[in-house]
């Protein structure tokens, strides 16, 4: 069997490939097992300092399997009916914790969406700090389509990027927007065309993994505190990390730099 998720490595950028192109990339079991194994693992790693999720084949996930969900529901599968309501919702907390490791771990996340991206699988991207989308991308909530209310947390991080009416009405009607639609919602950070799309992702997760990677990583708590502290919080661990980011060698060799009239080399430390 192929693996489901292939890993690689390259000049402080981790890319992880969802690898069913045969099911645009439909979550299974295998690879929600990889992903969460590897997230964690490369959150942890210090010559990692970009994260990009992706997908192969040309579409990044179309989220959970839906034919698998039809056909465990038409065969009676066993093993669902004898799971409790608990049971169930505990495992699928569980896979979850996937999109707060892309949230929230001290390093950038780049979603890079080649193609389809739905349900689950935009709401991994969304949980990414970035979106870098083809141009044709087709993205779309999903869940009312087969009758679901959504999970990996979408509901939490679309509205922060194109407000409570429109991820509202994205949820609601499940409607198919392009990429570019998407940029002009501010959905995703960046678009670019078929003939171009390799090139540019490529250079933004190389441009991501040379800045001062310590630093964004105390930019993204901060952020995050954001959008639920109070400013009094912000204000707290602004400064704290502010203390933290004048210790680190990145910004002792950027000031420097800066006086020599050099432009700055990070180094991620």
């Amino acid at each position: 069997m192929p693996d489901h998720l292939i890993e690689t490595h390259d000049a402080g950028v981790c890319t992880l490939i969802m690898n069913r192109p045969e099911a645009r990339n439909a979550m299974s079991a295998s690879m929600m097992e990889k992903l969460n194994e590897a997230i964690p693992r490369v959150a942890a790693d210090s010559s990692v300092r970009v994260v990009v999720l992706t997908g192969a084949g040309g579409a990044f996930c179309a989220g959970g399997d839906v034919k698998g969900f039809a056909s465990r529901s038409s065969d009676g599968d066993k093993s669902v009916a004898a799971s409790s309501l608990e049971e169930r919702v505990h495992n699928l907390r569980r896979g979850m914790e996937l999109s707060r490791w892309l949230h929230e771990m001290p390093k950038p996340t780049l979603a890079v969406i080649p193609g389809a991206a739905a349900g689950a699988g935009l709401s991994m991207a969304l949980a990414c700090d970035l979106r870098f989308a083809l141009d044709t991308a087709k993205i779309t909530t999903a869940f009312s389509k087969i009758g679901a209310s959504g999970d990996y947390g979408g509901s939490y991080f679309l509205p922060y990027l194109v407000g409570a009416a429109k991820a509202r009405e994205l949820y609601f009607t499940a409607d198919i927007i392009t990429g570019e639609e998407a940029f002009h919602l501010g959905l995703v950070n960046k678009v670019a065309s078929a003939e171009t799309f390799e090139e540019q992702t490529r250079a933004y997760a190389a441009y991501l993994a040379g800045l001062p990677t310590v630093a964004l990583g105390y930019m993204k708590k901060n952020l995050n505190l954001a959008q639920s502290g109070t400013l009094a919080d912000v204000f707290d661990r602004e400064a704290m990390h502010m203390m933290r980011c004048f210790m680190t060698e990145d910004h002792k060799a950027a000031s420097q730099a800066f006086v020599n009239k050099q432009p700055p080399v990070f180094k991620g430390r």
